[in-house]
């Protein structure tokens, strides 16, 4: 039987497929030239199991960073513990209301095709994730949003949850290589609704406990310079949308804002369904970034039009020759 990779190389020859082979010899060429690469996810990437692929690609050191909305950031958790619990309904697209209705009095809380299950998902690491707000409250502490979740995976809490291999769990896996995970508007999530709650209820004193986007931005400020110092950073997008928008505009900020110098990205590949559009950022083409001072003319950039659920883990996978 052969390789992913060969069946590709041997299959995918023209269009979008082309592309495929293109982004992924472009990203294997530039890490081999010592250059590091982030890794944004938006949509519902962690619930359609992302981290099967993207687990190994973090501990192969072929993701240097991340920038995750955050419901990804906790559904790649919520699936560590309650995978068996979830409900697929391969039918979705033939859903009465009634049936949308009868989900939600199950707890059951739906993601296209698959249903996340609320108490033994989300209520189970709400309760742990108040637990260590409270504690750094208590303390005087502030901490990013994914610098909770390495805490919460890293306190062994988790493990007697655990219903998927432990190593196809992508936050474990950054977890393990402590890499940063960038996540703008936090607030987003169910976990970040839950933060708010907690406050107003008083179970958390103020909303500092968990550092701000703003401040996340300042981070990745100091984290960018220092890894495009002696070579580039590159960007490989899955879907749109604030993950992708936020830390892509880190390099304009840096030469323009604080009108200091610094590499512009040095690879750009973005997986998306979102046709070409006017005024769309998630349908911009990449050379439209080039007026805002993201990218170079000599930047190497990709886009695929297709669905990221399909052609994230192929890359991945030839990446990893597999």
């Amino acid at each position: 039987m052969g390789s992913i990779k060969e069946f590709i190389k041997h299959h995918y020859r023209h269009f979008n497929a082309a592309v495929v082979i293109d982004a992924a010899e472009a990203y294997d060429k530039f890490l081999k030239d010592g250059n590091k690469m982030m890794v944004t996810l938006a949509g519902a990437m962690s619930t359609a199991e992302l981290g099967l692929s993207l687990a190994e690609m973090i501990r192969q050191n072929k993701v240097h960073a991340i920038t995750s909305t955050g419901a990804n950031l906790e559904e790649d958790i919520f699936n560590l513990v309650a995978h068996n619990h979830y409900k697929r309904v391969p039918n979705y697209r033939n859903l009465s209301d009634q049936d949308e209705v009868d989900l939600l009095n199950n707890h059951y809380n739906r993601v296209t095709d698959t249903c996340i299950p609320e108490e033994e998902a989300m209520r189970r690491i709400e309760r742990l994730c108040i637990k260590l707000w409270q504690q750094a409250d208590a303390e005087g502490k502030r901490y990013f949003p994914y610098e909770y979740m390495y805490q919460l995976v890293r306190s062994g809490w988790l493990k007697e949850f655990y219903q998927i291999d432990p190593k196809d769990s992508w936050i474990l896996a950054a977890a393990e290589k402590n890499i940063p995970i960038f996540v703008p508007g936090w607030e987003d999530s169910t976990l970040g609704n839950v933060f708010v709650a907690a406050v107003r209820h008083k179970e958390v004193s103020n909303f500092q406990v968990v550092k701000s986007g703003l401040e996340t931005m300042d981070f990745l400020i100091d984290w960018y310079r220092e890894n495009s110092k002696d070579n580039f950073v590159g960007f490989f997008q899955i879907g749109g949308g604030i993950a992708g928008d936020f830390p892509i505009c880190v390099v304009p900020l840096i030469q323009q804002d604080l009108k200091e110098d610094c590499r512009l990205w040095g690879y750009f590949c973005q997986i998306s369904d979102s046709t070409t559009s006017y005024g769309s950022y998630s349908g911009a083409v990449p050379n439209e970034k080039i007026t805002w001072g993201k990218l170079d003319v000599t930047t190497p950039r990709f886009v695929i039009e297709s669905d990221a659920t399909i052609v994230a883990p192929l890359i991945f996978a030839y990446l990893l020759g597999q």
